[in-house]
């Protein structure tokens, strides 16, 4: 019994700290993905972007060219983090990396007509968090 209470106590201690510190991070302005700004209302200007992220936009309207193989394959939205959408909706291009050997951490995904998209949205992280690309 003695174990149990204190197996008890100490799961308690450890999920109040877990919830202090969030609520210190979350004091400090951070955010975790997915729960406190939904994609449609964090943004990010066009100019905001990195050189490579507006060239791959520009790529987008235009229809390519694109380097990476994956370019415009189907974005599956499996962290709901976007909209919900019929599958096939969204599609997903690389926003190179300088000096990366793979295709790095770096995304537009946007929604609707390939060259005509309805909505746009850059990750810096590999879909941890987006921002919708204002132009």
């Amino acid at each position: 019994m003695a174990f149990a209470s204190l197996r008890s106590v100490v799961s308690k201690l450890a999920l109040t700290g877990l919830v202090l510190t969030a609520l210190s991070f979350e004091a400090q302005g951070f955010e975790w993905p997915g729960t406190t700004t939904s994609p449609s209302q964090a943004t990010i200007a066009l100019t905001e972007l990195p050189a490579e992220g507006r060239q791959t936009y520009l790529a987008i309207f235009d229809g390519g060219p694109f380097r990476h193989e994956k370019d415009g394959s189907v974005f599956g939205n499996r962290e709901r983090f976007l909209p919900r959408e019929a599958r096939g909706h969204y599609r997903e291009y690389t926003v190179d990396t300088p000096g990366a050997r793979n295709r790095g951490a770096r995304r537009i995904v946007c929604g609707g007509a390939r060259k005509a998209p309805s909505a746009c949205w850059y990750t810096s992280d590999h879909y941890a968090s987006f921002h919708r690309i204002v132009p």
